[in-house]
């Protein structure tokens, strides 16, 4: 039995969640699980439907892109993963999706307004777009490039990928990520739902008002402050 097919096993069950989930249409998204101690990662393989995928199919590389494990070509988003599992230290799962109202949001190059408190149960600011890449990044090492546009941004702006799990990239769609790939997951789900709930408001109210700054922290304060009270403990 190879050494990695715990993590195998963990990869595919999260792939598995995304069509289960709406947030993936034939082979468009993939998810990624992370092994710390021999710094290695579990990656979808490019290209294969879910309905076909078997836990055989994961491919294993290290942070360097090669493939250590695995008889299928990895995911082409592969090198973005990498990028990001080679800077942020704390996470352990990442997902990229085209989910339908997310991906709408970043093809208008918008980031997401906090309007409701569903979004402030799980930020405290806007979700954020990356701007578009520029030409010498599209033409070099597209995928790599990508990981470093979602690093260049949140460094622009000052976000923590700690407390802001998610991104769009302009043009294209979004990633999120967790400290697990379950959390991962949600944040897709959390992602979509937030994005089709901001849509829908802004095009029954074009000029709809941001939500309240005491709402904000009342909402994410009761769900992830020092004195939480949501949910059971």
């Amino acid at each position: 039995m190879s050494q990695y097919q715990a993590l195998k096993q963990a990869c595919y069950d999260a792939n598995m969640q995304l069509p289960k989930l709406g947030l993936v249409l034939f082979t468009f998204g993939n998810a990624s699980v992370v092994d710390r101690e021999k710094r290695v990662f579990a990656i979808k393989p490019s290209g294969v439907p879910y309905e076909l995928l078997k836990p055989e199919d994961i491919v294993i590389l290290d942070f360097a892109n090669n493939v250590l494990e695995g008889e299928k070509r990895p995911s082409s988003d592969t090198k973005t993963h990498a990028v990001l599992y080679s800077h942020w230290e704390h996470i352990g799962g990442i997902v990229h999706t085209h989910s339908t109202y997310a991906t709408a949001w970043a093809q208008a190059q918008l980031d997401i307004p906090i309007l409701g408190t569903t979004h402030a149960d799980h930020l405290t600011v806007d979700i954020p777009c990356a701007p578009p890449m520029d030409d010498a990044m599209i033409a070099g090492d597209y995928e790599h490039q990508t990981g470093w546009q979602i690093l260049n941004e949140f460094q622009r702006r000052g976000l923590s990928p700690s407390e802001v799990e998610m991104v769009l990239l302009s043009n294209h769609a979004p990633f999120t990520w967790g400290k697990n790939v379950e959390k991962a997951v949600y944040n897709s789900a959390v992602l979509e739902e937030v994005a089709r709930m901001a849509y829908l408001s802004c095009t029954l109210r074009p000029e709809v008002p941001r939500l309240k700054d005491a709402l904000i922290r009342k909402h994410y304060e009761r769900k992830h402050g020092a004195n939480s009270y949501y949910g059971q403990s």
